[in-house]
Order: structure tokens, then C-alpha cells, then sequence
């Protein structure tokens, strides 16, 4: 009691007044943040700033001392922290009395009232995203749950293979790139499985070839199948401009909507667009982020015709015009395939859920889904001598 006593005696009367606030500075920014705590710990409020908590202190004690006390802090850290959030907020927070007594300045009366304010406004969606934060952790912690982390070139059929993988208490953290992005992001430790496509017969020097056998080494990475796809034209309903074919895209005033190079589907088109001996143009007026995106295109209006999936094609009311069949892949370390959550992954694949799901989009068929796979037994791109 004689410390908290010498401590109030000692408590400044007058100051150094705070810097008067500029009448253009910005609105202070809020970034939440949370810590975790033992179970059956009590937590500081859904959402917890330590200013707020101390001006709170502040206004029930009547001192910086009786503050102090009841956050269980020292007089001399509290004191210090009112004043640096008065340099740095530009406003003064506190009006100190004669003797023991401090109180609460109009302004950090304002930050208390606003606070409470939003805590009343926000309390459900708070607590929502508190219980979903630590439904979260109790994945981590329960050893019955696995993650495995992906980056895949766009595909219909992966989102529906990640609830698939849910309900087995298997977390897919799929992240969306171009074929190009996938392939690096597995060989620089960024995800486990990389998706990518490719058509069946694509020869040493084709554009598929350039594109995939520097990122694809034997021996070290390996193939797991996962679904065949239709490509093709996506067209307004009833095709009223009669598209039939590739070289239909070069038409003069044609609008269409493509994707950027580097993507899987790029390449199948140029792919394509070399067996039928048609010089494509480099880039599209129009480059749409996914199979989905391009189909919106045409379905606005924005495009006349775009190059992607039947299903999204048929997802969007389109009519569509089949121009290939090519094979998806999932590509994982070799290294990794006994891995515990790879192995539920690679039956998930082979099971009978997974070839309904499949069934059930259009254009796609299950093709030895589940099956690990050599490269040199699938693509044609590497050719090695047999020993005598």
C-alpha cells in the first residue's frame, strides 16, 4: 500500500502537452490480432486492445497507480504507455487532477465510447470468428486431421474434390495458378501437389514439351491421375456466329476471350494451334483469370467466343463445340508419396466417391484416377538408352 501510495504522490501535475493533431492527418487504421491460451482461461474480451483497457482502468480508479494495480502492471509502464499513444494518436488521453486523481480526457472518453460501440455492433460476428479460429487450431491439434497443400492450374473438379477430402477430415489448402506457377511452387517447397494438364501424344519439341519437361524430372517427381477433361469453344447459346473450329478464332472482328500465357490452357492451345498449322495471335484483346471467368465473358456479351472447360461453358448457359480431350495430373515429390495425408489423398482418388463426383461434371471422365504414374511411361518427352 506505502508503494502504490509513494506512486500516486509522485504522479506529474502538470506535463508537457501532447502534440496538437494535424487537421489532415488520416484516420488511424485498426489490425486485429488474437493470442492463444490455455483451456479454461478466462480471455481479456472478444476483442482486446491494451489502450482501451488501460484508459478503462484509468476512468474506474481515478489514477495511473490504481490503474496500474488492476491490469498488474508498474506505475512507471503505464504512465509510459499513455504517453507514447498520445504521440502517437496526436491526441491527449488524460487531464491529470491535483494531487492523486487523473481522469479521462475528452478524447480518450471517445475512444472508450467508440470501442464499446463497436463491441455491441460486432459482439455475433466477433464471436464467429473467434469459434471458427479455434475450430481451426482443434484441427491442428487433433492428430486424426491431415493438411496437404496444394497449387493447381484452374479446374472445375478440384473444389468438389476438396469437400470430398473434408468429410474425411483430410484439409486440401488449394491455392489457384497458372500450370507454369504450380510446377515451381512444388519444386521450391511451396505445396506438396502441383495440378497441371496436358494432351495425350504432345511430342519432344511441342509446345507442351517446352513447356512441362524442364519443370518434370524422373526420379524425382511422379504423376498421380485425376481426371480426363473436354476443352474446347465456348459460344453463345445456339451459336448464332457458327463456330466450329480452331481456325474459326482467327475470323476478322472476332472477340475472344483467352487465357495468359504460361497457363495450362495456353499451351494447349498452342498445342492445338501447331498441329493444325495456325498462327495464333500471342495474346487475346481479352485475358479472363480462369475457365469460369472466360465463360462470363462470352455469356455478357463481353466476348463473342473463348477456349476453356465444357463444364464452365455449360455451368454458364453456353453452348460449347469439343475441340480436345487432355489429361489432368496431380504431381507430388516422390518423396512424399508415403506421406500419411498423400496416401489418403491417393485413395480418395481411387474410390468410387470420387468417379461419381467426376461423372457428374460435364466433359470429364475418371482416367486411372489414384494411379501413381511414371513420367517417362506417360509423356513421350524423355528417352533414355537401355543398358545392354
Amino acid at each position: 500500500m506505502k508503494r502504490h501510495a509513494d506512486a500516486q504522490a509522485r504522479e506529474p501535475t502538470d506535463r508537457v502537452a501532447a502534440k496538437a493533431p494535424e487537421r489532415d492527418r488520416p484516420p488511424q487504421r485498426v489490425a486485429l490480432t488474437y493470442e492463444l491460451v490455455p483451456a479454461g482461461t478466462a480471455g481479456a474480451g472478444p476483442v482486446h486492445h491494451p489502450l482501451l483497457a488501460l484508459l478503462d482502468a484509468v476512468r474506474a480508479g481515478g489514477s495511473i497507480s490504481a490503474a496500474a494495480a488492476r491490469l498488474d502492471m508498474s506505475y512507471r509502464h503505464a504512465w509510459g504507455e499513455l504517453r507514447r499513444w498520445e504521440q502517437v494518436l496526436g491526441r491527449e488521453l488524460i487531464h491529470w487532477g491535483k494531487g492523486r486523481h487523473a481522469a479521462l480526457a475528452p478524447f480518450g472518453e471517445k475512444l472508450l465510447w467508440a470501442e464499446k460501440r463497436a463491441q455491441a455492433r460486432l459482439a455475433p460476428q466477433i464471436e464467429g470468428l473467434r469459434m471458427e479460429l479455434e475450430r481451426a487450431f482443434a484441427d491442428a491439434f487433433d492428430d486424426r486431421v491431415d493438411v496437404l497443400s496444394m497449387c493447381a492450374s484452374h479446374d472445375e473438379a478440384l473444389p468438389r474434390l476438396r469437400e470430398l477430402a473434408l468429410a474425411e477430415q483430410l484439409h486440401l489448402d488449394l491455392t489457384f495458378a497458372s500450370s507454369t506457377a504450380a510446377l515451381d511452387a512444388l519444386d521450391a517447397g511451396r505445396a506438396m501437389l502441383a495440378g497441371f494438364h496436358v494432351i495425350d501424344g504432345a511430342v519432344r519439341g511441342s509446345p507442351s514439351a517446352r513447356a512441362w519437361r524442364a519443370r518434370l524430372k524422373p526420379g524425382r517427381h511422379k504423376l498421380i491421375g485425376f481426371a480426363e477433361r473436354s476443352q474446347g469453344l465456348m459460344l453463345a447459346p445456339g451459336n448464332p456466329l457458327a463456330l466450329g473450329s480452331l481456325a474459326d478464332l482467327l475470323r476478322p472482328g472476332l472477340r475472344v476471350a483467352g487465357r495468359a500465357a504460361g497457363t495450362g490452357t495456353r499451351v494447349l492451345l498452342d498445342e492445338l494451334a501447331q498441329r493444325a498449322g495456325l498462327a495464333l495471335p500471342a495474346r487475346w484483346a481479352l485475358v479472363e483469370p480462369s475457365h469460369a471467368a472466360c465463360a462470363q465473358a462470352v455469356a455478357s456479351g463481353a466476348a463473342d467466343a473463348a477456349f476453356g472447360l465444357e463444364a464452365a461453358a455449360r455451368a454458364a448457359g453456353l453452348g460449347f463445340v469439343a475441340i480436345a480431350r487432355e489429361r489432368y495430373f496431380l504431381v507430388a515429390l516422390k518423396s512424399a508419396l508415403d506421406e500419411p495425408a498423400m496416401r489418403r489423398l491417393i485413395a480418395l482418388l481411387g474410390s468410387a466417391a470420387w468417379a461419381q463426383a467426376l461423372a457428374a461434371l460435364p466433359g470429364y471422365r475418371a482416367t486411372e484416377p489414384g494411379a501413381v504414374l511414371a513420367l517417362t511411361k506417360v509423356l513421350p518427352w524423355w528417352s533414355y538408352p537401355r543398358p545392354r
